[in-house]
């Protein structure tokens, strides 16, 4: 039932991911009151994202975090490599980028989502309110003005917001209630993620191993790898009906080094498939309201970037609207120039990803890559410099975003 209490903020959240964090953070650090809606009692979840790029490490020094956020549990690489069957490949090397932002680190996002949010939550305007599931968007003559969301009891809640923004990711429940439909770029693969326990005498090297018709990816956690086995779009029926031992063998043939662990996926439960997504909104906000992050635009996992371009687009958003939002002043210009602002780099990385999955990915699980060593491996490989202008592209990205504090 409805509670009939309805209450105010600046700013209302839905989604407290990377993007929501961060843009949280961001304004209520510059003066504006901001409500945090996150449906879920903690952030323990398998299989997020766990990349934090160099320009994302820079952007918590700016913020003064630094400190705070190298005596976590980081773990990082200089390099990307590939594995193919005629050797080892470098795919892109960090330590071409300048100094001091010129390494990947892995954290699992668990830590960096508490991280953001410990160090919000000791600002006065700034609240996260957990075990709030957001049901859909408030409107009143055509523009959404808050939020309805049940709390922990099921009950009913209202929030009143001069601004509304969806950071609740690829399957957005706020973009679906105002009536906002991405359009699909296609995507040819998914992905089975799982773990695998670690040996100290595996490889250090974050590294993908392609062969004709196969391509595994191993991240490595420190305790376990992260591991993602790629197959064709919509092929899960198909590779349950051959059976988990298939998947093991696979796997065992692709890395021989875990060969003796594979049989740690004992069923389907240990397996957890990511549908891979590629989309966006033609229009990323309506009067009253801001998509931002897989809200606004579905990342496939090439090159793993989607944090990267969440978080970027919550530091352009908190830029471009503090001071409109502190003020009370319109913002429907702003909201538009936020589009604009970060449709470039958007666009851009997604239609790189769609190259990398038309021309390379569907053709190495269709066997048709030969030996699986992509001609771009062999000219990186060939011409070392180069190997720095993947780094910059997965590292930084187009057009990054800096904190700037004005609003």
């Amino acid at each position: 039932m409805d509670t009939g209490v309805v209450e105010h903020v600046t700013c209302a959240i839905a989604g407290c991911g990377p993007a929501g964090a961060m843009l949280g953070l961001l304004l209520s650090r510059d003066g504006v009151d901001v409500l945090v809606l996150e449906k879920h009692a903690d952030f323990l979840r398998d299989f997020r994202g766990d990349t934090i790029h160099p320009s994302t490490v820079q952007l918590i020094d700016e913020l003064g975090l630094g400190e705070g956020f190298r005596q976590l549990p980081l773990r990082r690489t200089d390099r990307l490599g590939a594995v193919t069957d005629e050797g080892e490949y470098t795919l892109a090397d960090f330590r071409r980028l300048p100094g001091p932002y010129n390494s990947l680190v892995f954290l699992p996002q668990w830590d960096f989502l508490d991280f953001l949010t410990d160090h919000a939550q000791r600002l006065p305007r700034f609240e996260l309110r957990r075990q709030a599931e957001v049901s859909g968007v408030i409107r009143d003559e055509g523009r959404v003005v808050g939020l309805r969301y049940r709390g922990p009891a099921g009950a009913e809640h209202q929030v009143r917001a001069d601004l509304v923004v969806a950071a609740d990711g690829r399957d957005s429940t706020v973009r679906r209630s105002a009536g906002l439909s991405p359009v699909e770029l296609g995507a040819p693969v998914d992905v089975l993620w799982f773990r695998i326990s670690r040996a100290a005498t595996d490889p250090a090297l974050a590294f993908g191993r392609l062969s004709a018709g196969a391509l595994l990816v191993l991240i490595d956690r420190g305790e376990h790898w992260q591991a993602g086995y790629v197959i064709p779009k919509g092929g899960i029926e198909r590779v349950r009906e051959r059976g988990i031992e298939t998947l093991r063998r696979a796997v065992g043939a692709l890395a021989p080094f875990l060969v003796d662990r594979v049989a740690e996926l004992a069923d389907w439960d240990d397996v957890k498939l990511l549908r891979v997504q590629v989309n966006r909104l033609r229009r990323w906000w309506r009067p009253g309201l801001l998509c931002i992050g897989d809200a606004a635009h579905a990342m496939s996992p090439v090159g793993g970037v989607g944090i990267n371009l969440a978080i970027q687009d919550a530091v352009a958003a908190a830029n471009l609207l503090a001071r409109p939002l502190r003020d009370g002043r319109s913002l429907t210009t702003r909201l538009a120039a936020f589009q604009a602002r970060r449709t470039l780099p958007v666009v851009a990385t997604q239609l790189v990803q769609r190259v990398i999955q038309r021309y390379f990915l569907a053709r190495l699980l269709e066997g048709r890559a030969g030996s699986g060593t992509p001609v771009a491996l062999r000219l990186l490989a060939r011409f070392p410099a180069l190997q720095g202008l993947p780094a910059r592209l997965i590292g930084r990205g187009l057009l990054p975003e800096h904190v700037r504090g004005d609003g």
